[in-house]
């Protein structure tokens, strides 16, 4: 029955929509609904079909509600003199985040100082005092002073078993490992490299010029490339569309801009060489042709697609460059300005607990639904007995 469910499923194309909601007219009696969901189904698993009703819903998009068409002219007209009222809002609202852009230019010169010894001490420049070094850890508030003690020559004994680090080794590739929207992107042949990242910092564009920040990588000499740094910058546009000001909901990145990686020979991680063997059709012999092929590697960040002024992108090259801009917004916004914290797992932690939360929120509600149904002296717990997994319809 599956075999031929989908075998249906598969001949179905948009025509066929009118032909669905044909027999769902016809049908009566109790396998009316059980028919009905079975074709949803069905529909709703066909590319074809779900096409079709994206291609009606995109023509519906933009169109008036029935209820602004009801509506006597008289009130359209003062209807359309609050839409002009809008648009002069949506400027006024450009203009506030482009202060804004210049407040966040203003601030990140007051934070750099001490990004500048996060650095130096991340790699060892600079041994901070045991003063700068204090920090009172719940814990520690609740042990006793000879606990203190005890556990101060433990970690003094460990300390002394192993070698003394400078810095705080492989500091950023820690911070990438522990987020995961920056750990997807990482390939274990990344990290060999990443342990040589020292610093990352974020330049915003002067005043008077267009909005844009720049990600700057920076790298201690090693054996993979030659660049000290490496960039990339975001280019950002801060107005309404004109052909569609009511869009507007602050700043949208536009594009942005890699650099060139000066790879050492035979160390390029971003490309990977393979052989394939090919049979002549004639002759039947066989040989061995060796092609260079793109890889997947962390350092592809530095090349992204290139954005076309007057074209339309393709639905791969779209769906690189949002995820693109999610990540370079990430990096400026959240792991510059608390890496410490996604070092240590503290940051992640409290983004765990924020997810935690809306569990339980909804944990509660569904107790209250099923006590509610307890409580109902119609209620029928069999009705609503969940199928075994082999019987669930997938």
């Amino acid at each position: 029955m599956a075999d031929m469910d989908n075998k249906d499923q598969a001949e179905m194309d948009p025509a066929d929509l009118e032909d669905v909601e044909d027999v769902e007219e016809e049908e009566t009696g109790e396998d009316e609904n059980s028919k009905a969901r079975q074709l949803t189904v069905q529909m709703m698993q066909n590319p074809q079909i779900l096409a079709a009703l994206q291609e009606r819903l995109d023509g519906l998009n933009g169109s008036p509600s029935g209820y602004m068409e009801s509506l006597p002219k008289v009130v359209k007209r003062r209807v359309n003199a609050l839409k002009n009222l809008q648009v002069k809002c949506s400027h006024i609202e450009a203009k506030f985040y482009e202060e804004v852009h210049e407040l966040e230019r203003k601030y990140a010169a007051l934070y750099q100082p001490l990004f500048d010894k996060r650095s130096e001490i991340v790699t060892a420049a600079y041994e901070p005092t045991d003063e700068e070094c204090e920090w009172k850890t719940d814990e520690e508030e609740e042990l006793t002073d000879e606990m203190k003690d005890k556990a101060k020559l433990e970690e003094e004994k460990k300390d002394e078993e192993k070698e003394n680090p400078k810095g705080i080794p492989e500091f950023w590739l820690t911070v990438f490992k522990n987020v995961d929207l920056l750990s997807d992107m990482l390939q274990e042949h990344d990290e060999p490299v990443l342990k040589h990242l020292q610093d990352i910092k974020v330049k915003f564009s002067d005043p008077g010029q267009p909005m844009s920040f720049t990600l700057e990588f920076l790298f201690e000499p090693n054996e993979f490339f030659t660049n000290t740094v490496l960039s990339k910058t975001y280019k950002m546009r801060s107005e309404p569309d004109e052909n569609d000001p009511f869009s507007f909901d602050g700043p949208e990145i536009m594009s942005c801009t890699g650099c060139t990686i000066d790879w050492t020979k035979g160390k390029n991680i971003t490309l990977k060489t393979i052989k394939k063997k090919q049979k002549h059709k004639g002759r039947g012999t066989v040989r061995t042709v060796t092609k260079t092929v793109p890889n997947d590697s962390f350092f592809n960040f530095f090349t992204p697609p290139e954005v076309p002024e007057n074209e339309e992108l393709d639905e791969d090259s779209e769906a690189i460059l949002a995820a693109d801009f999610e990540i370079g917004h990430f990096i400026r916004e959240r792991i510059i300005p608390r890496a410490v914290l996604y070092f240590t797992g503290e940051a992640i932690e409290d983004d765990d607990d924020d997810y935690d939360e809306e569990g339980e929120e909804a944990d509660d509600e569904e107790g209250e639904e099923e006590a509610d149904e307890e409580n109902d002296p119609d209620y029928d717990p069999k009705k609503d007995a969940t199928p075994p997994a082999e019987c669930r319809q997938q």
